[in-house]
């Protein structure tokens, strides 16, 4: 099914990122610690890495509730957002209310916030705080943490019971903002089990938290290679190389603070396999021997790269521990600090 995205004009756009800077102070000082999506100075390495922290000793959790709330941008009730977001109602109800066309149709909305509108993540950021409140305000256990990034979550329980104990609290939260959470996409789960949060698997093995690339995120980038070295297949080796080596060092930039390096070899050995194929193609009436030196060059391992550029691997990427911000600390009130921690984040970045 198509799902629709109203792309606001420029000048809707303009008042939407002015509200939002208006509103973006409010949105932090009211945050939920542990929320560390679409934030200042905050992205989804630190939630995997507080997930980490939660997760990793012996006597930690055992069982995660994998969170998925349905349609979540899409359900929000307009009047939830008109009560309860400090802006201008009339203003926010032109947002709101802006509808979209499709197939040449005009369509009402009559709940969510704007798609693809610069606000909506502000929006749904304050729809969802509070969460973590609630849950300390029923259930006292040490043992239970929440940790959201955007309208994905996971809370943490010692037993299965209370993992089930949240999930109720949280959708009784949730009912009163007009939504609900997803019967099939929200599961209790073991730690021995594993599970995926974020594009990564966390499993424990032998009592020991490991986490690596999930399978779907290996799957997706596979595709998206073999996607770009087809379409390639009559372009330039330059262009191919300048084409991909976007794609593999982001990938890699992701997953670095991760058990990635045995997932990075077998990805490179992917993408020998997939341009040797390409060369190939180019020239089927040429041996091996030709191909290889018209392709590559070898030295420390063999290169597919041209007088301009080289092909970067994946393992070309050190792997480098990450460490999640202090949870009370507001990028209003403490910039300094984040500032600091953003320059060595981006020294270990190549």
């Amino acid at each position: 099914t198509k799902r629709p995205i109203s792309i606001p004009t420029m000048n809707d756009r303009a008042m939407q990122a002015l509200y939002g800077l208006a509103l973006q102070p409010i949105a932090e000082t009211t945050a939920d610690p542990r929320s560390f999506g679409f934030r200042l100075f905050r992205c989804a390495q630190d939630a995997s890495q507080y997930a980490f922290h939660c997760l990793a000793k012996k006597t930690s959790a055992q069982w995660i509730l994998e969170g998925d709330i349905k349609g979540c941008y899409d359900n929000i009730a307009h009047t939830w957002l008109l009560d309860n977001i400090p802006m201008d109602r009339s203003i926010l109800t032109q947002f709101l209310k802006a509808g979209y066309v499709f197939e040449d149709k005009l369509y009402q909305t009559e709940s969510g916030t704007p798609q693809g509108g610069l606000i909506s993540p502000i929006l749904a950021n304050m729809t969802l705080d509070g969460i973590e409140n609630e849950l300390a305000e029923w259930i006292s256990q040490e043992k239970v943490n929440f940790i959201r990034y955007a309208d994905d979550f996971l809370v943490t329980a010692p037993t299965k019971e209370i993992a089930e104990e949240a999930k109720d609290i949280i959708q009784g939260f949730l009912t009163q903002r007009g939504l609900t959470l997803s019967t099939e996409k929200t599961k209790i789960t073991h730690i021995d089990d594993g599970f995926d949060f974020l594009g990564w698997n966390f499993r424990k093995y032998k009592e020991c938290l490991i986490i690596k690339p999930s399978w779907n995120s290996i799957k997706s980038i596979s595709l998206k290679i073999k996607t770009i070295v087809k379409k390639g297949q009559a372009w330039t080796q330059n262009l191919l190389i300048r084409t991909l080596n976007p794609v593999i060092t982001g990938w890699a930039n992701y997953h670095r603070h991760i058990v990635a390096s045995k997932v990075f070899s077998r990805l490179d050995a992917y993408i020998w396999k997939i341009t040797w194929k390409w060369a190939r193609h180019r020239h089927s009436n040429k041996g091996h021997k030709w191909i290889a030196q018209k392709y590559w060059t070898s030295g420390e391992g063999w290169h597919f790269k041209t007088d301009e550029n080289t092909l970067h691997k994946f393992s070309d990427t050190e792997i480098r521990r990450h460490t999640f911000p202090k949870l009370h600390a507001n990028p209003f009130l403490d910039r300094k600090y984040f500032l600091q921690r953003m320059e060595r984040i981006n020294k270990q970045t190549p």
